[in-house]
């Protein structure tokens, strides 16, 4: 008898064909596509029939510059969308590698679900990938004079400038960064009782 995962992964193979690697991990199905072959497919998730992905849930960045601890040799940046399918009952993760590491570009999916607006505007402020074809992509988490995009792998933990009130101009200024990078340990206590009821130490 056929599951509902199973169902999903031959509707997807069998719409998208072999423009899209597809992977079922942990009871999650995972698409993989191209950039250029971006909006065809997600058109296609939405408006077949056999699979009807009406809504976006969640759009974000990743940054894979360091990931599997640095052996990753793949494009740098992706977009991974979350779609669900309300009328079939089912769900789907699509990723999307952006070809350029230096400028990451990608399409934007605002004309097909419009819940990617905020979603795509997070994904520019944090990550620095641009959505080609968004109306209005502008920084909506950081602020305006923010320099550069924290959620990148290479961002530093300090960032690059720094905001305070400067009391003779009597307003909020940017500056470069004053706090100097230090490495900080942990002080560790142990004690040899810690946890042990202190009625059970003569016990025994």
């Amino acid at each position: 008898m056929t599951t509902k995962l199973e169902a999903l992964e031959l509707a997807l193979r069998t719409a998208l064909g072999e423009g899209a690697a597809i992977s079922v991990a942990l009871g999650e199905v995972t698409v993989v596509v191209k950039a250029a072959g971006y909006i065809a497919a997600m058109q296609t998730l939405r408006d077949h029939p056999a699979l009807k992905f009406e809504q976006l849930l969640d759009l974000c960045g990743v940054d894979y510059s360091t990931y599997g601890e640095g052996t990753w040799d793949g494009a740098r940046f992706a977009a991974v969308s979350h779609l669900l399918s309300i009328e079939h009952n089912w769900r789907v993760r699509v990723r999307v590698f952006a070809e350029d590491d230096d400028t990451p570009v990608l399409a934007s999916v605002v004309e097909l679900w419009r819940s990617a607006n905020w979603y795509e505007r997070e994904a520019f402020d944090l990550y620095g990938i641009l959505f080609e074809g968004h109306n209005d992509l502008r920084r909506i988490l950081t602020d305006y004079g923010f320099i550069g995009h924290p959620f990148r792998k290479d961002f530093p933990m300090s960032g690059y400038v720094e905001m305070r009130y400067d009391p003779e101009q009597k307003r909020v200024i940017y500056q470069a960064v004053t706090i100097e990078p230090r490495e900080i340990i942990p002080r560790v206590i142990r004690e040899e009782t810690y946890g042990m009821n202190p009625g059970s130490k003569n016990l025994g």
